[in-house]
């Protein structure tokens, strides 16, 4: 882990609504938004890149309205971060400029990553931003975003972030000092898990839902994001929002939950996994499985036995077994409908049946990842 940390130069911090909050009022807690700033401004000056993924434009917007309770529908919500974006934002900017820093709001949609035109434009954005000096700040851009372009939660969005931005290291703080064996508020017995070697079936059985493990339903989608952001390379931690903290975490000291990176894929790979819309599934049988997961090869029209959806050449799919499991994601060569067409076919009957060949492949290998 020591060694890991020991090469972090940019890394991706986000800090939940619940740490820079007040839990009586929901109004933002300017003494701890301070710390928190001060501590990374500080990080700065030791040579250190940071992208910030600020939670809390919901609630700075409650606070500024007045309002006693969270919104219910999706209008008022949006409502709340258009106000409450502008508070959050001015505060970071406030505080940043204390310390002779610059920072900059960035609002991102599910779509400004799943669109691969987009998510380079968001990359060349950040990589500006980095080379200006700049902190950029991270929200989703909630007034705009509805249900089929939301990333769902800022734990998502911080590990795509992390993903675009090429970091080295992903720090998710909370009110949770990490990840237990059972909620010890409820069980004396939890175990506390200081690392994670791999994220297996047991460890999801962990974060749970709402109300389950450490979390209040957060904890689920800190395993989610750390799935995306280990499965790019890229290690993860998940601490509380205590001062000092991301330093002793960049030093090797114990803190928080430490996730170990797995192989750093390319990064149109990682787009793949991470950020990229999926738009349908093709279905294979044993031998085209055995062939993409052992075999390093491209995905044939004759191991294909079927699509579910309707999806452009050009689209971006899951691969299914036998049992449904998604085993790969990829850019497919042809429509869902030519695909039915060629299903089972060799690559040489393509023309004959659909009057053109474009490509040998349902999926070439270079445009295709496994899913661990």
């Amino acid at each position: 882990m020591r060694e890991i940390l020991k090469n972090v130069r940019r890394l991706v911090v986000k800090i939940g609504s619940s740490s820079l909050t007040h839990p009586e009022t929901g109004k933002i807690n300017l003494a701890a938004m301070e710390r928190f700033v001060r501590e990374c401004a500080d990080l700065k000056n030791a040579g250190f890149e940071i992208i910030i993924v600020s939670s809390g434009a919901i609630a700075a917007g409650m606070g500024r309205l007045a309002l006693p309770e969270k919104p219910k529908n999706l209008p008022e919500k949006q409502a709340c971060a258009a106000v409450g974006q502008g508070v959050l934002m001015h505060l970071y900017e406030k505080f940043f400029s204390e310390y002779q820093v610059i920072a900059a709001q960035v609002l991102l949609t599910g779509e400004d990553l799943a669109v691969r035109k987009r998510f380079l434009n968001a990359k060349h954005t950040f990589r500006a931003l980095l080379n200006y000096n700049v902190v950029p700040v991270v929200n989703e851009n909630d007034t705009v975003a509805v249900e089929e372009i939301r990333f769902g939660d800022n734990d998502t969005l911080s590990a795509r972030v992390a993903v675009l931005v090429e970091a080295d290291l992903l720090v998710l703080l909370s009110d949770i000092d990490g990840l237990y064996t059972a909620d010890p508020r409820k069980n004396s017995n939890a175990r506390f898990l200081p690392e994670v070697l791999e994220i297996n079936e047991e460890i999801e059985k962990l974060a749970g839902g709402s109300g389950t493990a450490v979390g209040t339903g957060g904890m689920e989608t800190k395993i989610e994001a750390a799935k995306i952001a280990v499965n790019a390379g890229i290690p993860m931690v998940i601490a509380r929002a205590d001062y000092g903290n991301l330093w002793r975490i960049l030093r090797g000291e114990e803190v928080g939950t430490f996730f170990y990176p797995k192989k750093k894929k390319q990064w149109k790979k990682q787009w793949l996994l991470s950020g990229a819309r999926v738009q349908g599934s093709i279905i294979v049988d044993l031998g085209a499985e055995e062939a993409l997961c052992s075999g390093g090869k491209s995905l044939l029209p004759s191991g294909v036995l079927g699509v579910e959806g309707e999806f452009p050449t050009g689209a971006i799919v899951a691969v299914k077994n036998l049992k449904g499991r998604v085993i790969a994601k990829g850019l497919t060569n042809y429509a869902a409908q030519d695909i039915l067409k060629i299903k089972g076919l060799h690559s040489w009957e393509i023309a004959g049946v659909l009057g053109h060949k474009d490509y040998d492949e349902i999926i070439h290998r270079d445009n295709l990842v496994l899913v661990d």
